[in-house]
This record gives C-alpha cells, sequence and structure tokens, in this order.
C-alpha cells in the first residue's frame, strides 16, 4: 500500500485537518448559489395562489425552506420573473437546490445560466434598395415601416449618432408599450421617434460576476462597445450622408428599413451576455410591442428544449414576432451552427462588391495583393524597401511567435522591419499592436488553412495588409528562401465593383444542423463582410485600449452583421404586408433568395474558393426587392412548430415547455420532421438500406396575382428519382392553399450529401426551395 510522506510522527494532525478541510469544501461547493432559470407550467398553478408570482416564489421558497444553510431570503435570490414568452422566473440556487426543485410538480425544465458570445453604406445598393438603382423606389413609399419596431438584443445603443436622427418622423405608434430607462450617460430625451425604447438587463450578469463597477462601465442603455450601435443602425438607422470610416466606404449610410423605429434592449456587458438576461430581455421586448427582433449572438446548444433562447423564440413567435439570429463565426467548420431551431430565421455571412485592396511590394518585384483599412501618420514610403521578418517555418503556422502572440517578438528582431504575423488565436488588430509595441514598422497579416482566401479589412494602428492562404505561401517561402527580403506597402482606398461577388464568408459557420438534419440551416446568407455602420464614439476603431482614435462609423464584419440586414428586409416585408406571419417572412426571403454571384456563376465559398453548398448558404442570398413579392409563401403555424417538435422524442415535460399559452398536444400530423411545411427540402434515407422511397408532403398559399398558374421544375439527382404530384398549381383567388408531394426514390444510394432545388414558376414569380439528400452509412 502506498504511504503518504506526511503519515510519520507529528504529521497526522496535519493530515486530519487537510481531510476536514477537502470534506467542508466539498460540502461549500454543494451550497455554491448560481443563477438557474425555472421554466413553471403556467397552466398548473393550484387555485390557492392569486397570481403566478406567488406560485414561482413559493416554489423557490419551499426549497430554501429544506436547505441546511439558507443564507439568504426569497427576495434575494429570485433576479427576474417571466411572464409573455417563458414563464417562471430566475433564481440563485446551489446545485443540489435546483435538482430537488427540477422535480417538483409544476416545474417544466431547470436552465443552468449561459454565457453567450457577440457574433462579431454599401450594403443597401448592393441589394438593390438604393433609390437610383431600383426599378421603384422602396423607401420612397408610404408605407408603415414607419409603425415596424425592430428591438434590437446587444450592447446598448448611443444616442447622439447621426443614424438615429428622427426628422421627419411620425409620432410613436400607439401600440408600443416600450420605456426608455435611464442611467449614467442616457437620459430620457435620449430616446425619440426613432430610438423609441431603451432598457438593460444585467441581474443574471452580476449575479454570476459581481456587481458591475460604474465607474468603468454604464449600467445604462449608452453602449460603450460600439457593437449595439452598429447593428441597430444596420436594421433602421437614418441616412446620414458623407459616412467614411477614416476616409473609406464614403457614402451614405442608412439602415434596410431607414423609416422603422429601434428600441435597444442593453443584454451584453464587458464580461459577456447571459441567458437569463437575454430571456428577460426578449419576455419585456415581446411585451412592449415589438414586431421583429434581431438577435446576433448565441451559444452552445444541446436540444431544443435545452436552449432558454430557442424556448423563449418560440412564445415570441407564437405572438407574431420575427426572430432573426446570427448564425456564428465558427466557420467554416461542418455542424458549427447556432440558433438552428426552425421557428427562427439563423443567418450567415457573405461578401459584397466593395473592397478595400492594398499589397505588399516584394524586393523581388512581385506584389502580394490584400486588403487593409489602415490610414494614419505613420505611412511607410513606398519608394523605399523595408526588411521582412517572418518568426514561423513554412510547414506551421501555430508557432507563438509567427501568430504574433503578446510577449513573443524580440524588439532586436523586429525592430524597423515588416513583420508576417499569421491569423489566429489573437484578434487580428491586436498582432498589430504586438508588432508596433515591439518596434516593428509593418505587418503582412497572412490567413492560414481555416480562412482560406477570404480576406477581412481591418483598422489598424500600423501600417499592415491582410492577404489570403495562398499568397501567404508564397510571401513566406520568399522569406525563408532570401536572405534579404524586402518589402514596402501601399494602400489604394475604397473599390467598388469587385467580382465574384457575393461570396460565403469563411468565418460564417456552417450546416447540417446537428439537432435535426431535415431542417436545413442556416436559412441563408447575408452581406457580413466590411460593414460600415455607425459607432460608439466613446471606443476606438480598433476597439484596442491603446487607440486613442475615435470615429462616427466603423467597418466590422461577422455574422453579427448579416443577422440586423435580415432584420431590417423582414421590417420592410411586415410594413408591406402587416398581416403576414413570422413563417410568411421567412419563406419570402427564403424561396427568392439567389445562388449565383455577379459573374453568374455558382456562390462560392471563400475558405476553398469552390462553389459553396446549401449548408454553407442555406436557401441563398437575401434578394429583398423579390422578398417583397414572393408570389407564395410556405405557412408555418405555432402548432405546426409543435408537432415538429412531437417527431423530436421529447418528454411530455419537455414539450410542455413549447405549450405555454394553449394546452397543446401531439396530434401526430407529422409522419417526419421533414414533413414540416418548411420552405427548403432536407431528407434523410436512414441506415436500413429496405427504405428507398420517401415523400415529402408541402401547401403553398398564393400572396401573388388571385389568377396564377405555377409549373414546377425539378433538379436532377444521381442518387434518387423525383416525382412531383401536381406538377401544375391553378390559383384562383388570393391567399388559396394548395398542396403537393414530393417522392424520393433511391436509385443508387450516395456516399455525400447531394443537393438540389424545387421551383414553381408562373413567369412572374420564381419561388425556389433547396433540396437536400442524405444517405446514412450503415453502422
Amino acid at each position: 500500500m502506498a504511504k503518504f510522506p506526511m503519515a510519520k510522527k507529528g504529521y497526522p494532525f496535519i493530515l486530519t485537518t487537510c481531510l476536514l478541510f477537502c470534506m467542508v469544501f466539498s460540502s461549500n461547493a454543494q451550497n455554491v448559489k448560481k443563477t438557474y432559470l425555472i421554466q413553471m407550467d403556467h397552466s398548473a398553478m393550484p387555485k390557492t395562489f392569486s397570481n403566478h408570482l406567488d406560485w414561482y416564489s413559493s416554489k423557490v421558497n419551499l426549497e430554501l425552506s429544506k436547505s441546511l444553510q439558507p443564507d439568504m431570503n426569497n427576495e434575494e435570490r429570485i433576479i427576474y420573473t417571466y411572464h409573455n414568452v417563458f414563464h417562471g422566473v430566475a433564481a440563485k440556487l446551489s446545485k443540489e437546490e435546483a435538482e430537488k426543485l427540477e422535480a417538483e410538480e409544476g416545474v417544466v425544465n431547470i436552465f443552468p445560466d449561459t454565457k453567450y458570445q457577440l457574433h462579431t453604406t454599401r450594403s443597401p445598393t448592393f441589394l438593390g434598395l438604393e433609390p437610383e438603382h431600383s426599378s421603384y423606389n422602396i423607401w420612397s413609399e408610404k408605407l408603415a415601416d414607419y409603425d415596424v419596431i425592430v428591438g434590437v438584443l446587444d450592447t446598448g445603443i448611443w444616442p447622439e449618432s447621426e443614424s438615429f436622427n428622427d426628422t421627419g418622423m411620425r409620432p410613436v405608434p400607439s401600440h408600443w408599450k416600450g420605456a426608455c430607462e435611464i442611467g449614467r450617460g442616457f437620459r430620457k430625451d435620449h430616446c425619440n421617434k426613432k430610438i423609441v425604447g431603451a432598457r438593460v438587463f444585467y441581474h443574471g450578469y452580476e449575479a454570476s460576476l459581481g456587481k458591475i463597477n460604474e465607474q468603468k462601465e454604464y449600467k445604462s442603455p449608452r453602449d460603450q462597445d460600439g457593437h449595439g450601435t452598429h447593428t441597430a443602425a444596420t436594421v433602421a438607422g437614418s441616412p446620414v450622408h458623407g459616412a467614411n470610416l477614416l476616409g473609406y466606404a464614403s457614402g451614405t449610410a442608412r439602415g434596410m428599413a431607414p423609416g422603422a423605429r429601434i428600441a435597444a434592449y442593453k443584454v451584453c456587458w464587458i464580461g459577456g451576455c447571459f441567458s437569463s438576461d437575454i430571456l428577460s430581455a426578449v419576455d419585456q421586448a415581446v411585451a412592449d410591442g415589438v414586431n421583429v427582433l434581431s438577435i446576433s449572438l448565441g451559444g452552445g446548444i444541446a436540444s431544443y428544449y435545452r436552449d432558454s433562447l430557442a424556448v423563449a423564440a418560440f412564445g415570441a413567435m407564437e405572438k407574431g414576432v420575427f426572430v432573426s439570429c446570427s448564425a456564428g463565426n465558427s466557420g467554416p467548420d461542418p455542424a458549427s451552427l447556432a440558433n438552428v431551431s426552425p421557428w427562427i430565421t439563423t443567418v450567415g455571412a457573405s461578401t459584397m462588391d466593395r473592397d478595400f485592396p492594398a499589397y505588399a511590394k516584394l524586393g523581388n518585384g512581385k506584389n502580394v495583393t490584400g486588403v487593409s483599412l489602415y490610414k494614419g501618420k505613420s505611412m511607410l514610403s513606398i519608394s523605399k524597401q523595408y526588411p521582412l521578418v517572418y518568426l514561423g517555418s513554412n510547414s506551421s503556422s501555430n508557432d507563438a511567435r509567427s501568430l504574433c502572440l503578446e510577449g513573443t517578438l524580440d524588439p532586436q528582431v523586429v525592430s524597423g522591419k515588416i513583420v508576417i504575423c499569421d491569423r489566429g488565436l489573437s484578434p487580428r488588430v491586436q498582432k498589430g499592436h504586438v508588432v508596433k509595441s515591439a518596434g516593428g514598422v509593418g505587418m503582412i497579416l497572412t490567413n492560414t488553412a481555416v480562412n482560406g482566401e477570404e480576406l477581412v479589412a481591418d483598422c489598424h494602428l500600423l501600417p499592415a495588409v491582410t492577404i489570403g492562404e495562398k499568397e501567404g505561401k508564397k510571401l513566406k517561402n520568399y522569406v525563408l528562401t532570401s536572405k534579404k527580403a524586402t518589402a514596402t506597402l501601399a494602400f489604394l482606398g475604397t473599390r467598388l465593383g469587385i467580382r465574384p461577388s457575393p461570396v460565403v464568408a469563411a468565418f460564417s459557420s456552417r450546416g447540417p444542423n446537428f439537432l435535426t438534419l431535415e431542417i436545413l440551416k442556416p436559412d441563408l446568407v447575408a452581406p457580413g463582410v466590411n460593414i460600415l455602420a455607425a459607432w460608439s464614439e466613446l471606443v476606438a476603431p480598433s476597439a484596442l485600449v491603446t487607440d486613442q482614435r475615435r470615429v462616427r462609423f466603423n467597418i466590422l464584419s461577422g455574422t453579427s452583421m448579416s443577422c440586423p440586414h435580415v432584420s431590417g428586409i423582414a421590417a420592410l416585408l411586415k410594413a408591406r404586408h402587416p398581416e403576414w406571419t413570422p413563417a410568411a417572412i421567412k419563406s419570402a426571403l427564403m424561396t427568392t433568395a439567389y445562388v449565383h454571384d455577379n459573374t453568374k456563376n455558382p456562390l462560392r465559398d471563400a475558405s476553398s474558393d469552390e462553389p459553396s453548398s446549401p449548408y454553407d448558404h442555406g436557401a441563398g442570398h437575401i434578394n429583398p426587392v423579390s422578398a417583397l413579392d414572393p408570389g407564395l409563401v410556405y405557412e408555418i403555424e405555432p402548432q405546426d412548430y409543435f408537432e415538429f417538435l412531437c417527431t423530436q422524442h421529447l418528454t411530455q415535460n419537455q414539450l410542455r415547455g413549447f405549450a405555454q399559452y394553449s394546452n397543446r398536444s401531439c396530434t401526430h400530423t407529422l409522419a417526419s420532421p421533414g414533413d414540416l411545411n418548411y420552405p427548403a427540402i432536407s431528407l434523410v434515407f436512414q441506415e436500413k438500406t429496405s427504405i428507398s422511397v420517401l415523400t415529402v408532403h408541402r401547401t403553398v398559399t398564393n400572396v401573388g396575382p388571385p389568377i396564377s398558374k405555377y409549373h414546377v421544375i425539378v433538379s436532377p439527382f444521381k442518387g434518387v428519382f423525383v416525382k412531383v404530384e401536381p406538377e401544375i398549381l391553378s390559383f384562383t383567388r388570393e391567399h388559396k392553399k394548395l398542396s403537393y408531394n414530393v417522392t424520393f426514390t433511391t436509385k443508387s444510394r450516395q456516399t455525400t450529401p447531394e443537393f438540389g432545388s424545387l421551383v414553381w414558376k408562373d413567369g412572374l414569380h420564381r419561388v425556389r426551395s433547396p433540396i437536400v439528400i442524405t444517405w446514412l452509412s450503415p453502422i
């Protein structure tokens, strides 16, 4: 038997004390209070209670009374109550208390509070919305978009920005019930007819990370991060002429729905965004009267019923609110999506036809092209060559020095030189700061295999150019094989008409939807690379503390930027068609999306420079003008989404979390999850090779001319025969519904998914549904 070194004369007391300490520590760990979201069955309240809050409180209080060491009263435990999209409370409990409470009658589910991350001009013209480029002027029409309100869950808002000017706007619509909360740096008059509401949510954050330091952070709707201001302006910013970032991207900046209103819900703070705060914001926003929710953040997902944002979004959808969420920035890895629930519109990112070219002229006479937003006093002389240095090898890009991580560069090695840095593990602009601090005069940032040829421009602190992986390999080879490698950098400003575009961003998270292969995700892509929009004047364009520059507009990239594009277009659609449901709006966006770039070739993937697939771009790239008049839409009622959940092998208690507003039950109207009336068709042939025929059912609603006839066109597939019945849909009135079946018969099982489409055409409209066919291999 092994002996303890301390188990000698004089040490038994110490050993015993250590063991006792460990036992106490373990016991205390069980009593550590964390925040949990407690979902209650709204319909199960006993008659002995007069209101739901008293009942919720009693449940938590009951566990408190059972606790061995209750250390706070009930009022201190409960930090939020939820009434609209979610029924229950957020409360501070020990793990043991949470486990016991989950078994109580009336408790549907308990979620541990989860930390979410933010998913971090030219786009109106690129999308065909600019008056001078549109066949008709969408914005000039006196639509009800003045009464459409978009709730933006983010880091707050910078109210002084010209993007939130309310000149000429009508009074705030009467249906609006929101509020303008005041706090440090934010007054009542900071709200107006454009910013109709502003609220803050921080109780979950403080319960997890402690009190907000109000000297360092605004405990008010004021945005000191910039992200929330940027997304809000992208959704519905008023026109601002002459907007630019240090001279780049100069022009008129405006949101997708410049006549819509904005309600800012600040849920993200310096330390992150917590699900209890997000849930409270969604709950409040729906009560306030928003029509659209724009949520550019996400977290990990294990299931539909364990995702509190998905549950809240279901409740919002039931009340007629369109919910748009970012897909995430974890691409190009497969199955890297966030926000995959079918009732959420999940948005990936793509490029536009605007770029910010820059290049490095090498000592061997060759040029290496890239992009940059650098503009500063220390511009390099393009007539002078500077020594080049790369501290990695040609075969590896994971060396700390090659990545230019903090504290890794020796000033004696890099001083006075242009340093080549590999992308990854630290913010791109941070690498430039490291180079500058070590005495480097410039930086060339090279993509690795993860990013491929995607070029994201940054507002660097020193002269810097970002280049693709292929150019990077050539550059590194030049430096590693030449003893006197040199270069100089040049910056060419803004260039329009870039071809090809759009291209799916490498960082954009990808499908398939690992929870349900039969639901295609993302739903579509929208501009999310190098987007100019309003910015907080408290933070530098690089977001670095050492950067003293201040700007009114900034250029950012991420699915955080693509999500508000879709939210704004959804607001336009809601203005044109006030009666449309969230599903109808989503259908219009998906079925009119395009899958070819401006060279008339298939959309490409920036990470591989190969054609992208529906796992990358969903239904395609958003097409706002066509979406306003889609011809047909695929309607989905709340009960239909519930029936979809009934196919997901959830328990009765788990399903009850999505049946808060009616006594929903499973009627099993869907033979499979693929039968949900989704605008995309995704089917799975299981391992059993005996199943060779699958049929899916769809119903379309006519929202075009009352008298119309649609013919179907289906892509050919290697692995299946496809039959559509009927092949013609004849409509005799508006809002008429007609159904069709699509039968897929296996002719040759494939080892990889196949992609195609089904299109209904009437000569005026083209209603396209992507098709994905997957064969699962026998185990």
